[in-house]
C-alpha cells in the first residue's frame, strides 16, 4: 500500500514529467516564440525570413510604389482585403508623411512630373483618383471616370504613367483590357485602344514616342506609338509579364515574368528580346520564385529583381545587356511586390510584411511599442481579425551592399530557403518507408484518395483532443459533432502541427491542387473577398504546367475527380475532361455531403467491377463550409456533422473493398480562414488513413498542404509541381512498412444532420444578406462569428484568432544528401 504522502509525491512526479514532456514537445515542434539565438522567422509554409535593412510599416498588401521625379516623395498603394489606402512616404527620412483611406484601389499609381498631382487607381469604382499634393499632404481627390462603378461595368485601371508636360495620362486596365489616353487638366478621355490581353503595367520611353504595356495573361508586351496613336508591335516575353522598367536612355526594357521566374531584356530599337535572366536560387524550371519587381541602381550597373515567393531580391550586373551576371541575393520581407532605388538606397515593398504575427487579441500591428515601427493610423476593427486582412505590409530600406556584405546576404537567403535542386530529385525520408524518396522507387500503395474540405482551423474541430496541442475553449465542432474525424485522428495519426499554404478558398484550391498560387491569384483575391470587385475570371490563373491532374496525364497515371474543378461530369479545365465523376456535384450548400458520398460510392463500385479504379482520386466534400444561420438552411452543426459522416462513410466503404490493402486516404481543408486557432490562423486539421499508416500515433512534425501533395507525388511517381512541394517535408513519419489491414468502421452521426436554422435573431438576419452560391462569397469574418454564436449561443463572444510567428528554436540539422 502506498502511503498518502508518498502517493502525493508520485502524482507530483507524474505531473512534473508530463510538463517536462510538454516542454520538450514545444521545443521540438517549433511552436511560436521568439528566440534570441536567431533572427530568422519561420513562416507557416516552412520558409524563413531575415529581412535586411530597416523597416517601416505600410498598409494591407502594398502592390505598387512610385517615386516622384525628384525622388522627394514615395507613394504606396495598399490593395489588400481589409483597409485599402494610399500613403506618402519621405524616402530619405524614412517616415510617413500622409495617407488616405480609399474605398477601392488596385495597383495603379503615377505622379505628375511637377509633383503636384498623384494619380491613383480606384479599382472597381472604375475611376482614377487625382490627388493634389501640397506641403507633402494629399488633398481631396478629383475623379477621372472610365466607366460606371462595378457591378454595372468592369474596367479596373491598373498601370499608369504621365508625360513630362502632364498633358497626357496613359492608363491601362485589367478587366476591359484597354489603354485609355487621358488629358489630365480636363479629365477627358481622348482615346480608348483595345489591347489583346489583360494589362498590368505601362511605361513611357524618354522621348515619349512609345508606351510599353505588359499584358499579364498573354505573355506579351505591347508597344504603342503615341505619335501615330497605333499599336506598333507585340513582343513575346515569359509568362505573367508584370513590372516594366526602362533604363534612362530608353535603350533597354526589362520585363519581370512572374510565372517563369525570369526577366526578359528587350532592345527597344529592334523590339527584340536579347536576353532572359533567370532569377531562381537553383537551376530549376519549377514555379515558385514569382518575379514581380524591378529597379536599377543609380549608375544603372545593377538590376534588383523582387522574387515574391522566395522572399528575396535577385541582384544582377547589367553593365553589358545581353550578358548579365548574377551577383547574388538580398533577403527581404514576406512576398516582396515592388522595388525602387534612390541614390544608394534600395526600397522594397513587402506585400505580406514581416511575419504571420501572434497576438491573442487579434493583430494590432500599429500600436506603440510594436516591432513593426511607428503608428500609421490604418485600422479596421471589424475586419482586422480575419486572416485575409492580416497582411500588414512593410517597407524595407536597404543600403546597397558592398561585395563582402552581398556575399553574406546571399548566404542568408539560402539559409532562409528550404528548397534545393537536390530535393527535386530526392525528398526527405527514410529507407524502407512506404513513401519513396525519388523517381523509380516503388510504393506498396497503389491508390490515393485525396479529400478536400472547406475552411476549418485545427482548434475548431480537434481542439478537444487532449493528446494534441489544442485549445478546447475554441472547439465548436468537437467529438460529438465530428466523431469520424476524431476516430480517424485517434485510430491512425493525429497531426496537430499542420498548416495550409493558402489564406482563402480562391488561392486554397490552387495550392491544394497545384502546390502554388500564381501572382494573378495572390494579387486579385483580396479584391473579391473584400466585396470590392468580382472574382478573377481572366487568363493566367493556373500554373504553367497545370495542376496535379495534368502531371498524372503526362505520366500515364489514371485519375478521376469528384466535384473538384468541375461538377456532374463537366470539367472546368482541359485535363479533367472525361475524368469527372458523372454524378458528383461541385460546391453547392443545398446539396448534402451524403449525396456526394453516394455518388462516389456508386461510381467506385462500378469501377471496381471493371478493375478500373484510378490510381489518383480527388473528392470534394464541402458541406463543412456551412450556410451560417440563414433561415431554412442546414444549421452549422448539421452541416459539419453531415460532412463528417460523409468522410467516415467514404473511408469505411473503401476499407471494405479489395483494394484497401494498397490504398491511402489524405484529407485536408483547402484553407483555414473560418475561425480562431491558438497557434496560428493557418493551422488546420489534416488526416491520413490506410493500412500503411501508423496506428494510435500523435505526430508533432510541422507539415503543410504542399507537404501532403509531395507525399502523394512520391507515391504516384510524379515530380514536384513547384518549389514549394519540392521543399516541403513529406509525411513519411506517418507511415509504417508493416501494414495493418483492420478496416475503418464509420461512426454514425450523434447530432441531427437534418436540422435546419429556424431561429429569428440578429445572426439569422445577417445571414440572409450573404451569398452562399459560391464558396467564400459571404463575408468570412461575419460568417465565422455567426457560426460561433450558432453553437455557443447568440449572446456569446467569439475569441479573436491568434496569429503566430514561427521562430526557429534549434539549429537545423544539416541536409542529408543520401
Amino acid at each position: 500500500m502506498i502511503k498518502p504522502f508518498t502517493k502525493f509525491n508520485t502524482i507530483k512526479s507524474i505531473l512534473f514529467t508530463a510538463l517536462l514532456i510538454l516542454f520538450c514537445f514545444c521545443a521540438q515542434a517549433q511552436l511560436p516564440g521568439k528566440m534570441k539565438q536567431t533572427s530568422q522567422v519561420l513562416l507557416p509554409n516552412g520558409w524563413k525570413l531575415s529581412p535586411a535593412g530597416r523597416s517601416l510599416p505600410l498598409g494591407d498588401l502594398p502592390l505598387n510604389m512610385q517615386l516622384s521625379a525628384t525622388g522627394r516623395i514615395l507613394a504606396v498603394t495598399n490593395n489588400g482585403q481589409s483597409t485599402q489606402s494610399v500613403q506618402l512616404i519621405d524616402p530619405k527620412g524614412e517616415k510617413l508623411l500622409d495617407q488616405k483611406v480609399l474605398n477601392k484601389s488596385w495597383y495603379g499609381l503615377a505622379f505628375s512630373h511637377d509633383e503636384k498631382d498623384l494619380y491613383v487607381s480606384g479599382g472597381y469604382d472604375n475611376w482614377i483618383l487625382d490627388f493634389h499634393i501640397k506641403d507633402n499632404k494629399l488633398g481631396n481627390p478629383d475623379t477621372i471616370r472610365l466607366g460606371k462603378p462595378w457591378p454595372q461595368s468592369k474596367t479596373c485601371p491598373t498601370g499608369m504613367v504621365t508625360n513630362k508636360s502632364n498633358s497626357r495620362l496613359y492608363a491601362v486596365t485589367k478587366e476591359d483590357s484597354s489603354l485609355y489616353v487621358i488629358e489630365p487638366a480636363t479629365h477627358t478621355i481622348l482615346k480608348k485602344v483595345q489591347l489583346p490581353g489583360m494589362a498590368y503595367s505601362c511605361t513611357l520611353t524618354p522621348d515619349e514616342k512609345t508606351l510599353y504595356i505588359s499584358l499579364w495573361g498573354v505573355a506579351k508586351v505591347a508597344a504603342y506609338n503615341t505619335v501615330s496613336e497605333n499599336m506598333e508591335t507585340l513582343i513575346n516575353t515569359g509568362n505573367h509579364p508584370n513590372e516594366l522598367l526602362l533604363n534612362k536612355k530608353g535603350a533597354y526594357l526589362f520585363v519581370a515574368n512572374a510565372n517563369d521566374n525570369s526577366v526578359s531584356v528587350i532592345n527597344t530599337k529592334s523590339n527584340k528580346v536579347i536576353e532572359t535572366i533567370s532569377t531562381v536560387l537553383y537551376p530549376t524550371k519549377l514555379a515558385g520564385s514569382t518575379t514581380n519587381g524591378l529597379a536599377l541602381s543609380a549608375n544603372e550597373s545593377t538590376l534588383y529583381i523582387a522574387n515574391a515567393d522566395n522572399n528575396c531580391l535577385a541582384v544582377f550586373d547589367v553593365t553589358k545587356p545581353g550578358n548579365s551576371k548574377s551577383q547574388g541575393f538580398i533577403p527581404v520581407g514576406w512576398y516582396p511586390t515592388n522595388v525602387k532605388t534612390l541614390g544608394n538606397k534600395i526600397i522594397v515593398a513587402n506585400g505580406k510584411g514581416l511575419t504571420s504575427m501572434a497576438n491573442p487579441q487579434g493583430p494590432q500591428p500599429f500600436s506603440k511599442g510594436n516591432n513593426l515601427g511607428t503608428h500609421t493610423g490604418i485600422t479596421t476593427k471589424s475586419k482586422i481579425q480575419y486572416i485575409g486582412g492580416l497582411f500588414v505590409g512593410s517597407l524595407s530600406f536597404i543600403d546597397a551592399p558592398k561585395p563582402e556584405q552581398q556575399k553574406g546576404y546571399t548566404k542568408q537567403v539560402y539559409a532562409n530557403t528550404p528548397f534545393t535542386d537536390k530535393r527535386t530529385i530526392q525528398a526527405d525520408g527514410e529507407a524502407g518507408n512506404p513513401i519513396p524518396r525519388k523517381a523509380g522507387e516503388k510504393s506498396p500503395i497503389k491508390h490515393v484518395f485525396y479529400i478536400i474540405k472547406e475552411n476549418r482551423t485545427y482548434d475548431q474541430v480537434l481542439g478537444d483532443m487532449p493528446q494534441g496541442n489544442g485549445d478546447s475553449s475554441l472547439c465548436i465542432f468537437g467529438k460529438t459533432i465530428t466523431p469520424n474525424q476524431h476516430a480517424i485522428a485517434n485510430e491512425f495519426v493525429l497531426l496537430d502541427n499542420f498548416y495550409v499554404d493558402a489564406e482563402v478558398s480562391e488561392d486554397g484550391h490552387n495550392w491544394s491542387m497545384g502546390a502554388y498560387a500564381t501572382d494573378v491569384i495572390e494579387k486579385t483575391w483580396p479584391t473579391n473577398y473584400s466585396s470590392r470587385g468580382p472574382s478573377f475570371s481572366g487568363d493566367g490563373s493556373a500554373p504553367n504546367d497545370g495542376y496535379i491532374w495534368d502531371y498524372c496525364q503526362r505520366a500515364g497515371i489514371t485519375y478521376r475527380s469528384y466535384g473538384e474543378f468541375g461538377a456532374y461530369g463537366k470539367a472546368s479545365i482541359k485535363s479533367l475532361q472525361g475524368h469527372m465523376g458523372p454524378h458528383s456535384p461541385g460546391f453547392d450548400l443545398n446539396i448534402k455531403d451524403q449525396v456526394r458520398a453516394d455518388a462516389w460510392e456508386h461510381d467506385f463500385d462500378s469501377l471496381m467491377t471493371m478493375n478500373a479504379v484510378p490510381q489518383f482520386n480527388t473528392l470534394r466534400i464541402s458541406d463543412d463550409h456551412t450556410s451560417g444561420q440563414q433561415k431554412g438552411k442546414y444549421s452549422p452543426i448539421a452541416a459539419v456533422a453531415d460532412n463528417d459522416l460523409a468522410v467516415g462513410r467514404i473511408l469505411e466503404h473503401l476499407a471494405q473493398s479489395s483494394i484497401w490493402k494498397e490504398s491511402v486516404v489524405f484529407i485536408l481543408e483547402d484553407d483555414a480562414q473560418a475561425g480562431p486557432d491558438h497557434i496560428d490562423a493557418h493551422r488546420s486539421p489534416a488526416y491520413v488513413a490506410g493500412p500503411f499508416v501508423k496506428r494510435n500515433t500523435v505526430i508533432h512534425s510541422m507539415y503543410s498542404t504542399t507537404g501532403m501533395l509531395r507525399t502523394i507525388e512520391l507515391i504516384l511517381g510524379l515530380p514536384p509541381m513547384s518549389q514549394y512541394d519540392a521543399a516541403a517535408l513529406p509525411f513519411y513519419e506517418c507511415f509504417t512498412s508493416k501494414p495493418d489491414l483492420t478496416p475503418y468502421k464509420v461512426r454514425p452521426a450523434i447530432v441531427d444532420i437534418e436540422q435546419r436554422n429556424m431561429a429569428v435573431n440578429e445572426s439569422s438576419k445577417r445571414s440572409e444578406k450573404f451569398n452562399f452560391a459560391r464558396e467564400d462569397a459571404a463575408p468570412d469574418l461575419d460568417l465565422n462569428e455567426i457560426i460561433w454564436k450558432s453553437v455557443k449561443g447568440e449572446n456569446s463572444v467569439m475569441p479573436a484568432p491568434k496569429r503566430s510567428a514561427f521562430v526557429i528554436l534549434e539549429k537545423k540539422k544539416k541536409d542529408d544528401d543520401d
